[in-house]
């Protein structure tokens, strides 16, 4: 099969390794789409994602594919189910797994048959990750579908941040993820949702996406106009892009108890913080690594939202790329010439 892989240098290039195998609770998934993800693909490919350093690997985690082979004790997966986050669990001819979503065939675990099997967590076959190998229904297009991972991601993260209805929000940021806080916030009733962005574009789509408020931050005086808005200041503002120098903007954003949430993972792992602007009382939460299982829970209320039209995938997908293509796609994240990139195999 074909993979994408990344060396130590970060350079990519397209390897052809054997199939992975599959044990008795795993199925076999051709890939159908794979998303590229704007955090951490690239942070893996600079060398500076906080605790992954096993090159070269395999790159991708927001897959979706179709059953075509499974072991004897799956019962929760048919052929031809399309599912969610095949990934890869052991190295490949030397390449590990970078999460392995971008690769032609990849694994899922059925998790409700290894728990109704009462099958021990020190067993080898036991695996949390396979939580998230979840189906969607077979009308979902498979290509957009790649943007459900995202979505699971960030609701699970927002109902952590305790996001609720009737609060005000700030996001810094409308890029996919910062897409997505706006979408939900105004689906579970949140608002005022504003927006900050330094692009014009996204700040007029971040409007056509939801939010009562959006701002080129760069042309505004940014805690004047939130302040304009939200006298007393905001109850949460959340970092949807990974600047750090944006927790100690917040700081004079926020309400006394206000809540400065932080999403986007900086390559810089440490600051400063000055919170001489800030009110008195004030948390700080950091969510960059959604839980599985929070993530998994929220799986058929984003199916729902899609079935019942409220939720489109295709709205946060600015391009669509051919996997013959994979390396130039990845060139134009670099140079951010695209928001949200799903590859096809």
């Amino acid at each position: 099969m074909r993979c994408l892989v990344v060396n130590d240098k970060g350079e990519l290039s397209v390897a052809n390794t054997e199939k992975p195998k599959y044990s008795d609770y795993q199925a076999l998934v051709k890939v159908e789409s794979c998303g590229i993800c704007n955090g951490t693909d690239m942070k893996i490919i600079h060398g500076n994602f906080k605790g992954f350093n096993t090159y070269p690997a395999i790159l991708g985690h927001e897959g979706v594919g179709t059953v075509i082979e499974k072991g004897k004790k799956v019962r929760n997966f048919d052929i031809g189910d399309y599912v969610m986050q095949p990934l890869l669990f052991e190295p490949i001819d030397g390449y590990y797994p970078g999460y392995g979503g971008f690769a032609e065939y990849a694994i899922v675990g059925d998790w409700e048959a290894l728990i109704e099997d009462g099958v021990s967590p020190e067993d080898p076959d036991y695996n949390m990750a396979y939580i998230t190998n979840q189906k969607i229904p077979m009308d979902f297009d498979p290509v957009s579908s790649t943007m459900i991972i995202t979505f699971k991601e960030v609701l699970s993260a927002m109902k952590n941040f305790g996001f609720t209805s009737g609060k005000s929000l700030v996001v810094y940021g409308s890029g996919p993820v910062g897409l997505c806080f706006i979408k939900f916030a105004k689906l579970m009733g949140m608002g005022p949702v504003i927006v900050l962005d330094i692009v014009d574009e996204k700040v007029e789509y971040a409007k056509k996406m939801g939010a009562d408020y959006a701002f080129n931050s760069t042309k505004i005086d940014v805690a004047e106009e939130v302040r304009r808005i939200c006298k007393d200041g905001c109850d949460f503002t959340v970092d949807a892009v990974g600047i750090n120098a944006l927790l100690n903007q917040a700081m004079e954003l926020i309400k006394p108890s206000g809540t400065m949430c932080v999403y986007g993972i900086s390559p810089k792992l440490g600051m400063e913080i000055d919170w001489s602007k800030a009110p008195y009382n004030w948390q700080v939460k950091f969510i960059q690594w959604p839980e599985i299982e929070d993530a998994a829970e929220v799986h058929e209320q984003i199916v729902d939202w899609v079935k019942e039209g409220v939720l489109d995938p295709k709205d946060y997908i600015s391009h669509v790329i051919d996997f013959d293509h994979i390396i130039e796609a990845y060139d134009l994240v670099a140079q951010r010439k695209a928001n949200k990139i799903a590859i096809k195999f």
